[in-house]
């Protein structure tokens, strides 16, 4: 059993004067790495907050230019304006920072696209009593959801190969929907990735190393409401030619393991 759900031990005064021991539950960050998302955004900080009423939720406003930032405010969000473009690496390296600044114990990644269904959340929280990083999975088992031909031979191949090197059976390791365990958002507040891909494929390499475990549940997907994922033969090549790449470089990159905190398992 990991730390990954780990909740803080509060002693509490007992009616009678005696001291009793309490768990509180763990303080949940949800971080949305979110550019040019002023269409979605407010909704989808509105889904989090109904479905997981407790956490605080900070979209972190990779440079937009079309007011996303305001409007997950006004929808209830604390926000991070980073002052230019880093990508969803650099996005979500900046909230387990804040995570670890602010003393969260769990973060869960929502896309800002509404892609993420959130009725999953306590689902995925559920599963951080064994694990310290849980995948919410497409192709699991529970979601129709559909991508071309090429696409899907080059996920599964990927899916073959990260679940060796982690140590577990996975169909998604691309999917951004994730929650994270005390010890997972220590480690990747240090050795986050903010290249293309690292964020999902070298991030679960860099999990592994750090002596990390990983799992996933199967979760459902919404439909895209803009744009349309590549699913050409010579796009999905390309694709996994830089994930071969981002997989390698967490390989042979050297990772500092941060100090366990006394009274982590």
């Amino acid at each position: 059993m990991t730390d990954a759900g780990a909740s803080a031990i509060v002693v509490a005064p007992h009616a009678d004067g005696r001291r009793v021991a309490e768990t509180a539950p763990p303080r949940v960050l949800v971080v949305v790495p979110a550019l040019n998302e002023a269409g979605s955004i407010a909704g989808v900080v509105a889904a989090v907050l109904r479905d997981l009423p407790t956490a605080r939720v900070l979209v972190v406003d990779d440079s937009s230019t079309d007011g996303t930032g305001r409007r997950a405010r006004l929808a209830g969000a604390t926000v991070a304006r980073l002052p230019y473009r880093l990508g969803v690496g650099g996005a979500m390296r900046t909230g387990y920072r804040y995570a670890v600044t602010h003393g969260y114990d769990v973060v869960v990644q929502v896309d800002g696209d509404g892609q993420h269904d959130t009725r999953h959340l306590p689902e995925l929280l559920a599963a951080l009593g064994a694990a310290d990083l849980v995948i919410g999975a497409r192709f699991a088992g529970t979601d129709p959801y559909a991508v071309g031909r090429a696409r899907r031979s080059v996920m599964r191949l990927l899916a073959v190969v990260l679940s060796r090197i982690v140590g577990t059976r996975l169909t998604d390791v691309t999917s951004g929907y994730r929650a994270l365990g005390p010890r997972a958002v220590r480690v990747f507040a240090e050795n986050y990735p903010a290249e293309y891909l690292g964020d999902t494929l070298e991030a679960l390499v860099i999990a592994r190393r750090c002596g990390l475990t990983v799992a996933q549940v199967p979760v459902r997907m919404n439909a895209r409401e803009h744009g349309r994922p590549s699913q050409g033969v010579i796009g999905s090549v390309l694709y996994l030619s830089r994930a071969l790449a981002a997989i390698l470089l967490g390989l042979v990159r050297r990772w500092s393991v941060p100090a366990t905190e006394e009274g982590a398992g």
